[in-house]
């Protein structure tokens, strides 16, 4: 239940293989429920991730977990997003976990919980997100649901006219068009057009959608 676009944002990210086998989605979602306290153990942890309730969702995030908390150079962080990115191919991210925990802590963090750290990280060579791309999708997914929502006729016909887009078939947008209120007419040779198109239906508010 999103209050704010940053919460669709993590939706978006929260969702991906890395975050799911880091085992980060059931804390953030207890913290954000109220049911898990949030708790940093050093102040620079909660510069890092204190917009996502201590939880690493992100790749950006892992680069700086790991230059704040772990004194990995920018250039060494950058590698560590490299390997991430081709651990499916090269298994790299393994070659940092000496460095990352060692590096935790000789910076006073314990060892269980440098090693619970470095496995988060981990997990994202299993697919993490930019933070920048969830917010890019989370941009379209939020425009998307306002235009679905307000105007479902204009939505159909968008969505018709950029097929092949995978997912859904023309039949399961037509027929959640129908559910949703709106009017879908069939092709005709007089009135279709090479695309679908918005026809007048007498009520101001509303269009119908004609096939083409």
């Amino acid at each position: 239940k999103p209050r704010t676009f940053y919460d669709l944002v993590v939706q978006v990210a929260i969702v991906r293989p890395g975050p799911i086998q880091g085992d980060m989605v059931h804390p953030y979602l207890r913290r954000r429920a109220g049911l898990e306290p949030v708790e940093y153990p050093k102040p620079e942890l909660e510069k890092v991730l204190g917009k996502t309730l201590g939880v690493t969702l992100f790749q950006e995030q892992a680069m700086r977990v790991a230059i704040e908390c772990a004194g990995f150079t920018p250039g060494e962080a950058d590698m560590l997003r490299k390997s991430m990115a081709t651990f499916k191919h090269t298994g790299g991210v393994s070659a940092f976990r000496d460095k990352l925990v060692q590096g935790m802590i000789a910076r006073g963090y314990d060892r269980a919980f440098a090693e619970k750290t470095f496995s988060q990280l981990e997990g994202f060579g299993s697919y993490g997100f930019p933070e920048s791309h969830a917010a890019s999708f989370a941009l379209i997914a939020y425009a998307s649901a306002w235009l679905k929502c307000w105007h479902p006729d204009v939505f159909c016909a968008a969505l018709l006219n950029s097929q092949p887009m995978g997912f859904y078939a023309p039949a399961q947008i037509v027929r959640d068009a129908i559910e949703h209120g709106v009017e879908v007419r069939p092709v005709c040779i007089n009135a279709s057009r090479w695309d679908c198109t918005l026809e007048p239906t007498g009520d101001e508010s509303r269009f119908a959608v004609r096939l083409g």
